[in-house]
């Protein structure tokens, strides 16, 4: 598998070492998300392993049922790198409708993160009952094309699983490089709508007798400055009522001392 060198979930290779958190809202719908990369302080000259931790938050300002997410995309800074090279790819087939268990059993090797949803399921006259699941990524390939895959699982109060296929595309212009965008499937026939997601990314292992990172960054400031403040993405939500919110998300640059 050839080394892939795409500036997703992170970043800008030589920039991002802290995302700050970001709330967007439109009317009574808000969303609010927070970004940030361990360990936060980054080499200046060379990069080093980092893990990109992602939560993700829908809601209303009022207390009534939010709408349902139904597209998602975030665009990433035009610099970076993600290394998949010598990993294993998971094809969505192998996974989709499998508990966590068997996800993992199918596609060890792909496995390049964790983390977990939650999500409320609305019945009529009943209040929403809330639901919670984990959530594996993995490397993956889609018509040939880089892509990450989220399976969603969970068993309470009723079983849902299904995968999120992340597509990679390529922006030709502007601060931001790379996007990537997903649909997102009804639950529980309509029912239900996500409320959190929880996301860590980040992998060391070993290839070719080398130690690798699927995720690497570094801050690469002049001499004598040690923070610079960036743009690292900028993100869009799309609901099933026809609404769609949109905001930037900023980072820091921080050079270890």
């Amino acid at each position: 598998m050839r080394r892939t060198a795409i500036a997703v979930l992170l970043l800008t290779a030589s920039i991002v070492a802290v995302a700050q958190g970001n709330a967007i809202q439109k009317e009574s719908l808000r969303v609010q998300f927070d970004a940030r990369i361990a360990p936060s302080s980054l080499p200046r000259k060379r990069p080093a392993p980092v893990t990109l931790k992602f939560t993700g938050k829908i809601g209303t300002t009022d207390g009534t049922r939010p709408p349902a997410l139904n597209e998602l995309s975030v665009a990433f800074n035009r610099a970076g790198r993600l290394s998949l090279q010598g990993l294993p790819v998971c094809p969505p087939s192998r996974i989709q409708q499998t508990t966590t268990e068997a996800a993992l059993a199918a596609c060890p090797g792909a496995l390049v993160g964790h983390g977990s949803f939650s999500a409320n399921v609305d019945f009529q006259g009943a209040p929403a009952i809330p639901a919670h699941g984990k959530v594996l990524v993995f490397n993956a390939r889609i018509h040939g094309r880089p892509s990450l895959l989220l399976h969603l699982y969970g068993s309470s109060p009723v079983r849902a699983a299904f995968v999120l296929p992340f597509i990679v595309s390529h922006l030709r212009h502007g601060a931001f490089g790379v996007s990537l965008s997903t649909q997102i499937p009804r639950l529980a026939s309509g029912l239900g709508y996500i409320t959190e997601l929880k996301l860590a990314i980040g992998r060391r292992y070993g290839f070719a007798g080398r130690r690798r990172s699927v995720l690497s960054a570094s801050c690469a400031l002049p001499a004598g400055f040690t923070t610079l403040p960036i743009d690292l993405a900028k993100a869009r939500f799309s609901f099933d009522d026809g609404r769609t919110v949109t905001g930037n998300i900023g980072g820091e640059c921080r050079v270890r001392q």
